[in-house]
């Protein structure tokens, strides 16, 4: 064997050693015999080649294994390539055996693959937590609005977890269970006065029904006086019937224009028939005098009356504006 082939094979051998080790994880093997932890040796070389760590899942087996938990290889396994949180799990499922609270492995999985943090649920059932609800506006029933804060205090319910709707739903039907509250009280100063009627109200309710906490308390944090809906709503309704009768006012004026513009046109067509009839009287009396129907003396007759005739009526008139101006 030449130099250059030696000085190959000396470059070669910590690479084969390399890759050896990261196949065949011995250090990992030992780290788990001296744990406690049953796990072969080629169990360790087939997880490297399904692609699964081998250290998290020794890991877990020792966290598991030490805290008196019988959970096997093949079960963290699976739950790895099933995409869930492994070291989430596990503390899950110390915290939850520590706390005397039931909780499988199976639950513990199916609670992490559903999206939820399964460590978190545990520390929630264990430590109730406080939510602040937005604040709610209401009305009494008589018109006045009152705006509410409540803090409500939950514990996970491990039995609803996979399925059971989240804190959105809580907020949601704690909301409106305080409308409901507000709005079946006769006047806003009952809410004021007892505001622990509402908690009691909506705790009645079992709102928590089909989701993934218990309800252990609803508490009223503050309650503001809003405005008078009542008085908003009768000043509108009284705009908007003001708004009605002036409509109708103005139809009425319309109507009664109109009514007044056809008179004048019928006065004005009654003028034009009076003057069309007097202009007829000469074309008459022309025709009178041809065919001798009418005399002279017969017109001086006429003049003469429609003189005296207009005499009479002035006269009547003067005689008319003293007793006017007496009365």
């Amino acid at each position: 064997m030449d130099s250059l082939s030696f000085m190959f094979l000396l470059g070669t051998i910590p690479i084969g050693i390399l890759v050896f080790l990261y196949f065949v994880p011995v250090n990992l093997w030992i780290t788990a015999l001296f744990s406690g932890v049953q796990v072969g040796l080629f169990e360790l070389v087939f997880m490297r080649i399904r692609k699964v760590p081998p250290r998290v899942i020794v890991d877990a087996l020792i966290t598991a294994t030490k805290a008196g938990l019988k959970v096997t290889t093949s079960e963290i396994e699976t739950h790895y390539l099933a995409g869930g949180h492994v070291p989430s799990v596990i503390r899950a499922l110390i915290s939850a055996d520590k706390a005397n609270i039931s909780l499988t492995f199976k639950q513990a999985t199916a609670i992490d693959l559903a999206g939820r943090d399964v460590f978190e649920a545990v520390q929630i059932s264990v430590n109730p937590k406080v939510i602040n609800t937005p604040s709610v506006a209401a009305v009494a029933a008589d018109g006045i609005q009152l705006i509410a804060k409540a803090r409500v205090t939950v514990r996970a319910n491990i039995q609803q977890l996979v399925g059971g709707a989240g804190e959105e739903t809580i907020l949601a039907r704690v909301g409106e269970g305080i409308i409901t509250s507000i709005g079946s009280a006769r006047t806003h100063k009952e809410v004021l006065a007892k505001p622990d009627q509402i908690s009691k109200l909506v705790l009645d309710r079992g709102l928590d029904a089909g989701t993934a906490f218990e309800i252990l308390s609803i508490d009223i944090a503050d309650i503001d006086v809003g405005d008078n809906i009542g008085a908003k709503l009768q000043i509108d309704q009284a705009n908007a019937d003001l708004r009605v009768a002036e409509a109708k006012a103005e139809e009425r004026r319309a109507m009664a224009v109109a009514v007044e513009q056809e008179m004048k046109a019928k006065s004005q067509d009654a003028r034009a028939q009076v003057i069309l009839a007097e202009a007829e009287v000469p074309r008459a009396m022309a025709a009178a005098f041809e065919k001798g129907n009418l005399g002279i003396m017969d017109y001086y007759r006429m003049q003469n009356i429609q003189a005296d005739t207009s005499m009479r009526t002035a006269i009547a008139k003067e005689e008319a504006k003293p007793s006017r101006q007496e009365e």
